[in-house]
């Protein structure tokens, strides 16, 4: 071997050596590169996944909550009309009782609503007509104590029971719509005691 092969041979195997020593760099770099691009990828998926799992806990805490609120609706709704139709067949057992027991309710209602003067008793058609014949004495013996006095009016009005009382153009309404309406958030108050009481 010559000196300039040997030269070269001593060329050759110094850069393969630098180009082994290169590629074996290059790949612990790429191996490091890669190792950390695992663990970023799992860090990210994990933290994807921890976000993932927050959202679909807040979801189904918002479902929970919006499905809670319309149970309560319904449930409250429920209880309005079964209170609403209790109050209605109250009303209704009024229109249905005999007329003698009607009309001694009539007395009570008139002994209660009357004012100390004089004045007029108005009804409907209906009561107009089935009056007892001693109505107007009896009427009148349960106000005395008040200081008033009723005359059956000749005039109707109409209205679903009760009365209207009269006094010179001041009438007050006593029908019994009008009594229920006026005292309907009350008598929710006690029907709803009654029928939804606890213990």
């Amino acid at each position: 071997m010559t000196g300039l092969d040997k030269i070269i041979q001593d060329i050759t195997s110094e850069s393969d050596a630098a180009v082994n020593a290169r590629l074996e760099k290059a790949r612990a770099q790429a191996e490091e590169i890669r190792s950390q691009a695992g663990k970023d990828a799992a860090e990210r998926c994990a933290a994807v996944g921890r976000r993932a799992k927050e959202e679909s806990i807040m979801i189904r805490e918002r479902a929970e909550s919006a499905a809670a609120l319309q149970v309560r609706k319904a449930v409250l709704g429920a209880k309005q009309q079964l209170i609403a139709d209790i109050i209605e067949k109250a009303k209704q057992s009024l229109y249905a009782l005999p007329d003698d027991e009607y009309f001694k309710l009539i007395l009570k209602m008139a002994a209660k609503y009357a004012l100390p003067r004089t004045g007029e008793i108005l009804f409907s058609p209906k009561d107009r007509k089935r009056l007892p014949k001693d109505f107007e004495t009896n009427l009148n013996a349960a106000v005395k104590g008040l200081g008033a006095s009723l005359k059956i009016s000749g005039q109707t009005r109409e209205i679903d029971g009760g009365f209207i009382l009269s006094y010179g153009g001041i009438e007050e309404n006593c029908s019994f719509s009008a009594l229920f309406d006026e005292r309907r958030d009350e008598l929710q108050d006690k029907v709803n005691q009654l029928v939804f009481a606890e213990g």
